[in-house]
């Protein structure tokens, strides 16, 4: 670096300060300057621009601010209710917020920068601008590169007006801690979430590459192509498709399914379900799990009528019926949960005869077996609801799927596009569950092996800011992750464009962020509750950003900065393209020939 940095030219001198309160500072710009530019060293500096950065000096001490606002004094004066100055004498303001201070060596031409201000300027001072080199210095000084071996700090864009520094994430923050890519439709968050997996992929330590346990939800299928043999691809339902991606029949039975989970497919989506259906669910699941773990005999209906349904055996007693837990992943039998549903609770408690139940409670019972024959029945969702057997997966057959070692592909892209929004959310809730318990139940010798990030893509359907029954159990699952997870080795990226419909409690928890345009007032005013850095003039140009900028904020960040994320092939981008209208109109019609092959797609005739 340069020994002519951080110093103090004339030239770059832009006003004096007129007002400090806390972190904020007021400068009035130098009545000198006639344009918002300045020339030094033959490159042109703009003055004021929102989000640049601009330095204060006490001797090698030096304090570091983003410009958030320019406007003119008698605009102060009058939000002030104070009497406007005379005409022609009208100041201009520069507003900044301080967020940084170094100390810099000529010695060894070394900045020590840490975040936060201890020292504060005094009005009168000067403010400066920094210079393009000065602005790498201070970027690579605050990502503190000194254990380069366990070097956790991966470059992910560039600096926009850093004179093109690289922007490198500390990834043990910004997935161990949870983080969140929110952006408008358009504004390339598929594209930011490839390309910072990407740099991860091709990311080395201690002199190898590393292998990371990626989850992927995917709800429109377009992330198979942006990472080719790098990801297994499965598909919650192999539907004839004119995509080149191959990809794998998804595993997840039914009797993985918490019971709660397990209602909530059963029962559907209502928002007021019945609290006795609710129990007989709950019935049903415990008997058969019981008579598939031996504790109790097979349902049987005596010739009074009367069912029996848990008479313990094999020396088993009423306490361990009594303290089973219904939500261990323990397989059981369809034809079991039906039979109990239908057999015992369909009939009167302690009838004696063989006169039907009410109408109302077998009305109840009819609604769970005609939804379970609906399910069952539909070949979308075979993965789950095919009966248990002697060839059905086992737990450990399961989270091979997302967790182990399959020919070095590491990225796990669970495609549920085409899947009904009633099962989305079940689906999702049973995955995001399982990998939580997953790691509840390691080691900590093995959660520090095996660290596990679960990317939510479009989370405001998953985990939306107002209760959607379809999702309530998904909500409950990412929730947790959100809360515990780090405690256990499980990180959650959450991906949106709508940060305003993603619930609250789950994106406070999130400590770093990457939000590109937002041009939505109610997101913008959203994600500025919950930033960790009050840095208003950032938020203020997120409806200006273009195609691939985002505001980089957070733990994971060496500085809140406006970066430019790293550009991929083609081949490394995912399927997200919008369709163009006109090369798309400039076509004749479809013809029959070509509905018909599209119509046999449809309904599975092709």
């Amino acid at each position: 670096m340069s020994k002519e940095l951080f110093i103090t030219l004339p030239s770059l001198r832009i006003g004096k300060i007129v007002e400090v309160c806390s972190n904020q500072i007021r400068i009035e710009l130098d009545t000198k300057i006639t344009e918002l530019t300045r020339s030094v060293y033959g490159q042109v500096y703009s003055v004021g621009q929102i989000g640049s950065i601009i330095k204060i000096h006490f001797g090698r001490k030096i304090l570091f601010a983003y410009v958030r606002m320019l406007r003119m004094q008698s605009d102060i004066l009058a939000e002030e209710g104070k009497t406007s100055i005379l005409p022609g004498d009208d100041r201009r303001i520069l507003e900044a917020d301080l967020f940084g201070q170094g100390i810099w060596s000529s010695k060894d031409c070394k900045l020590s920068f840490v975040r936060g201000v201890e020292t504060y300027p005094l009005p009168l001072q000067d403010a400066f601008l920094c210079l393009n080199d000065e602005l790498e210095g201070i970027y690579r000084a605050a990502e503190d590169l000194k254990d380069i071996e366990n070097n956790p700090m991966v470059p992910i864009g560039n600096y926009v007006g850093g004179n093109n520094a690289v922007c490198r994430a500390n990834i043990d923050k910004l997935f161990g801690h949870h983080c969140a890519i929110l952006g408008s439709t358009g504004s390339g968050k598929s594209g930011t979430v490839s390309s910072i997996l990407h740099s991860v992929l091709a990311h080395q330590t201690k002199g190898k590459t590393l292998s990371p346990r990626i989850v992927i939800i995917d709800p429109h299928g377009e992330y198979a192509k942006a990472f080719g043999d790098k990801a297994v691809v499965y598909k919650a339902y192999n539907e004839a498709s004119t995509k080149a991606v191959k990809s794998e029949q998804l595993k997840l039975p039914y009797w993985l399914m918490s019971s709660d989970e397990f209602r909530s497919l059963v029962i559907g989506k209502t928002e007021f379900e019945a609290t006795s259906q609710t129990n007989m669910v709950y019935q049903a699941v415990t008997y058969a799990r019981l008579l598939n773990s031996g504790l109790v005999e097979n349902v049987g209906v005596d010739p009074l009528g009367e069912a029996n349904s848990e008479i313990p055996t094999g020396g088993k007693t009423e306490s361990d019926i009594l303290n089973f837990d219904r939500d261990k992943p323990i397989p059981f039998l369809l034809s079991e949960f039906l039979k109990h549903i239908d057999k015992v609770q369909g009939r009167k408690a302690g009838k004696t005869d063989f006169l039907p139940p009410s109408d109302s409670n077998r009305q109840k019972i009819e609604s769970i077996l005609k939804k379970l024959k609906v399910l069952r029945s539909n070949p979308q969702l075979s993965f789950l609801m095919e009966e248990f057997g002697a060839t059905s997966p086992t737990l450990e057959t399961v989270l091979h799927q997302f967790v182990g070692d399959i020919e070095d592909k590491n990225l796990r892209i669970i495609d549920i596009s085409g899947l009904p929004n009633e099962v989305a959310g079940p689906l999702t809730a049973l995955i995001a569950r399982l990998l939580f318990q997953y790691k509840l139940w390691q080691t900590r010798e093995e959660r520090e092996k095996d660290p596990v990030l679960f990317i939510c893509e479009e989370a405001h359907r998953y985990v939306p800011n107002h209760g959607e029954a379809q999702y309530k159990e998904a909500q409950e699952a990412v929730r947790r992750i959100a809360k515990e997870g780090r405690k256990y080795g499980v990180g959650l990226m959450l991906i949106s464009q709508r940060p305003s419909d993603v619930e609250a409690t789950v994106l406070s928890q999130c400590n770093s962020w990457i939000i590109l345009r937002l041009t939505n007032s109610n997101d913008q005013e959203h994600v500025a509750k919950f930033l960790p850095d009050s840095l208003v003039g950032l938020t203020k140009m997120l409806p200006s950003l273009t195609r691939r900028e985002a505001i980089f904020v957070g733990e994971a960040a060496a500085l809140p900065s406006r970066i430019r994320i790293n550009k991929l092939i083609p081949e490394q981008l995912p399927d997200s393209n919008d369709i163009s209208f006109v090369k798309g109109w400039v076509n004749a019609p479809t013809k029959t020939i070509e509905l018909k092959k599209i119509s046999d797609r449809w309904i599975g005739t092709a």
